[in-house]
């Protein structure tokens, strides 16, 4: 029997999904499933997006241009200048989501073996497409007890090294909601810019900003024009993540025609999802105002009621709609199976994403998960109410204080 290949052993399961079995099997004994495992939202689409789709009178669906429509890129030139990015129709290709445009950046920026330094805990599927495209992850540890803030530019450059060719980041970021300050993006242009990097940045959060905290878009930096790969989607912005429409966005001309080359060999992106995107731009103003007033909402009940409970630890994220949170457990992998095997309260249980998938080292996200604050206000409640119940019934819950001195090493 041939054998499987290397890259398709080592590709790693998702940690948000490989669950999923013992959800499924949950819901079978008739216990209901509260999932803070994905960030899929529970917000309805634009009605502008799901019209253009209703109403459409096209008798054959067919092939865009591989980079996008380019009146859909023309209406996302507008979009990006109303946010104070300034780029042409002519730097943005269209992508089959924000996961492919990272997949063909990393393909035309790095070569096998290069490295790429994250800020971790980072998005699981950063280190899948680091591994199809040849790249090597290398990790820098960000601290729960620091809210996740961007480590010194020391920290950055001892990691550097010849092989050393990018930088990527999430901003807002998933999974801890942390939004980087500027003067912690100045120092990221400062590095970039120092040793001739590429600075990937994942911004397909953009929208989701709580307390009056600030977006600052890497694109808006002085002094890298070239070096900058904006990743985007209409994933989360319009809660349209089954669209499969994402976007790169750079000014280097010589990177763009790189990219476009993979993306005339894939054809093009999806031509639905592309109609909807593209009358997306016309939703208004007062969809964000709402939505993220109820995502303002849950995070605060899952976040204040996560702190409430004895040995828990959760920062307040100012984005995006995710929180890590450090618990008193053994271990998250088997605390999480556990709640969906062995623990109900009143008919409910929890599914939470593991944060061992979210470090390039495992060990490293022991005793944390991830939660998503998608779901209705009521059900974030009850969650809380069941995370309190379990850390007192589970056999591997700690102490407070060893807990939390496991946490800083």
């Amino acid at each position: 029997m041939p054998a499987i290949s290397t890259k398709g052993r080592l590709m790693p399961p998702s940690p948000i999904r490989k669950l999923v079995p013992f959800a499924e099997a949950a819901k079978k004994r008739g216990v209901q499933v509260i999932h803070l495992n994905i960030g899929q939202p529970d917000i309805n689409s634009p009605k502008v997006a799901l019209d253009a789709i209703r109403n459409l009178d096209r008798t054959v669906i067919e092939y865009s241009h591989s980079a996008g429509y380019e009146s859909y890129r023309k209406g996302l030139a507008k979009y990006y200048a109303s946010v104070g990015i300034d780029i042409t129709p002519e730097q943005i290709l269209v992508t089959n989501g924000g996961s492919e445009a990272l997949l063909f950046g990393m393909m035309a920026c790095f070569e096998p073996g290069d490295e790429v330094i994250i800020p971790e805990p980072f998005y699981a599927n950063y280190n899948s497409f680091a591994l199809a495209a040849g790249v090597v992850v290398v990790p820098l540890r960000t601290r729960i007890e620091d809210g996740f803030a961007l480590p010194s530019v020391n920290e950055f450059e001892a990691l550097i090294t010849p092989r050393t060719k990018g930088i990527l980041i999430c901003n807002p970021g998933n999974p801890t909601g942390r939004i980087y300050e500027r003067d912690e993006l100045e120092r990221l242009r400062d590095i970039v810019k120092k040793h001739d990097l590429f600075l990937f940045s994942d911004e397909v959060y953009r929208e989701f900003c709580y307390d009056g905290t600030e977006h600052i878009s890497t694109m808006t930096l002085d002094g890298i024009d070239e070096q900058v790969v904006l990743i985007d989607s209409v994933s989360k912005r319009y809660s349209m993540c089954g669209a499969r429409v994402g976007a790169l966005l750079t000014r280097n001309k010589e990177l763009y025609d790189a990219v476009l080359k993979f993306a005339q060999a894939r054809l093009s992106p999806p031509t639905f999802g592309q109609i909807a995107s593209e009358a997306a731009l016309q939703t208004p103003a007062s969809y964000f105002t709402n939505v993220i007033t109820e995502y303002k909402e849950r995070r605060d009940i899952l976040v204040n009621g996560l702190n409430s409970i004895p040995g828990v630890i959760c920062p307040e994220p100012k984005g995006a709609f995710y929180c890590v949170a450090e618990l008193p457990i053994d271990d998250s992998d088997r605390f999480c199976q556990w709640l969906l095997e062995s623990f109900e309260l009143d008919g409910f249980t929890l599914m939470m994403a593991p944060a061992t998938g979210f470090y390039a080292k495992p060990e490293t996200g022991k005793h944390q998960v991830r939660l998503a604050y998608v779901l209705e206000k009521e059900l974030l409640t009850k969650a809380v109410e069941c995370l309190r119940a379990a850390l007192t019934s589970y056999p591997g819950t700690t102490t407070a204080s060893s807990a939390s001195e496991v946490g800083r090493h």
